[in-house]
């Protein structure tokens, strides 16, 4: 039995064997679920014979739409929301209908389930024990690329989602910002096609851009955090460059910060050029 509330319900990212039994009873048990897309969810409750009512409720919603899921839950009414997969406001809608409900004084009860995220660092074959999640980059090229630039010195393995059109230009992106660190490909998680490969990035990229298949379906994509013991480029030559280029040419500051450091002028002076092409 549900009180009334709020139920944040996770739903499977793909294998519909991974819905959970609390999951199943509790949709069938509130009066009204909350559906990011109401014509994918349909699906999903016909197959576990699930009868309640459905409402779309998105990012886009109007406050007219909020007002009402508020007003359903003083009136004691009990609402799940669920997101098209996965864990709810993990990348997906949600946030202001839970802090709504907060700020209300509703319950907001956690129904977990599958996870793209947790799912993929599980199999990855990367730390565990720190990772950053940044979900979808930006969809700009030079804001994608200064993103990128921000998040190469932190000590944390990196997650990130991406979408198969953009797939094989963010891995090369990723290799050319971060360095050809360790990653791993999580691609179409618990559906018949899955992939999941751990190797460099270059290689990685190399791998999606030979195999039409691997572009296709969504991705998660796992890229091992800054070493400073084995970086070949230390956070302060970076930071030198920078600063040296607002005096001199690019390829004087890249020489100059090549002789200090000892990294090939080649990386630095592209490094400055990319730079240049984003601004």
């Amino acid at each position: 039995m549900v009180s009334a509330g709020l139920y944040i319900v996770a739903t499977p990212i793909g294998n519909l064997g991974d819905m959970t039994q609390r999951a199943v009873d509790t949709l069938m048990a509130v009066d009204l679920i909350a559906a990011e897309d109401t014509r994918h969810s349909v699906r999903l409750l016909q197959h576990f014979d699930i009868r309640t009512p459905l409402v779309s409720y998105h990012d886009h919603s109007d406050a007219m739409v909020l007002d009402g899921l508020l007003t359903r839950l003083g009136n004691g009414e009990k609402i799940a929301l669920i997101s098209d997969a996965g864990t709810p406001l993990v990348s997906d809608p949600g946030y202001r209908l839970v802090v709504a409900c907060q700020d209300a004084g509703f319950p907001v009860v956690p129904i977990p389930g599958a996870s793209a995220t947790i799912a993929a660092l599980s199999a990855a074959g990367l730390p565990t024990d720190h990772f950053y999640f940044e979900g979808f980059l930006p969809t700009k090229a030079g804001q994608r690329r200064r993103r990128l630039q921000d998040l190469r010195t932190m000590e944390a393995t990196l997650v990130f989602f991406e979408s198969p059109r953009r797939l094989p230009e963010s891995l090369e992106m990723m290799c050319a910002e971060l360095g050809d660190r360790q990653a791993a490909l999580c691609r179409e998680l618990t559906k018949s096609f899955e992939t999941i490969r751990r190797d460099g990035l270059s290689a990685l990229a190399e791998f999606v851009r030979s195999d039409p298949n691997q572009q296709k379906g969504e991705s998660v994509v796992l890229v091992a955090g800054f070493d400073p013991d084995e970086s070949e480029v230390a956070p302060e030559a970076w930071a030198w460059l920078e600063r040296l280029a607002d005096e001199l040419p690019p390829r004087r500051a890249a020489a100059v910060v090549s002789d200090m450091t000892g990294v090939p002028s080649k990386l630095l002076y592209q490094w400055l050029l990319n730079q240049k092409t984003d601004s």
